[in-house]
């Protein structure tokens, strides 16, 4: 019996360290995190849009170039398109930012 109280007392130290540790991460990094993100993908689609534009009529870059990066961002070509060709919103701007 004592065995069992000890490693029940264990598990609840275990989870209120694992929820303090998720309350610091949430409070601190969470948002650096989530903009990191956000700029990656305008970079990528930026960079996609330059080598592949001729796909959407915008041809920046010789097509020698873009063959010899076509095996690298075929995963990730209907994604693009999609994202490009998407209709904005006015509340897109903003993304959810209230300050």
């Amino acid at each position: 019996m004592e065995l069992n109280v000890a490693e029940d007392w264990q598990t609840q130290l275990r989870r209120l360290a694992k929820m303090v540790g998720q309350m610091f991460y949430g409070a601190t990094v969470y948002d650096w995190i989530r903009e990191l993100e956000k700029e990656r993908g305008m970079r990528e689609r930026l960079f996609v849009l330059a080598v592949f534009g001729d796909l959407l009529g915008v041809p920046l870059l010789p097509p020698y170039y873009a063959l010899r990066l076509l095996p690298y961002v075929v995963p990730s070509i209907e994604g693009w398109r999609y994202s490009m060709l998407r209709e904005r919103d006015f509340v897109d701007l903003f993304d959810g930012e209230i300050g």
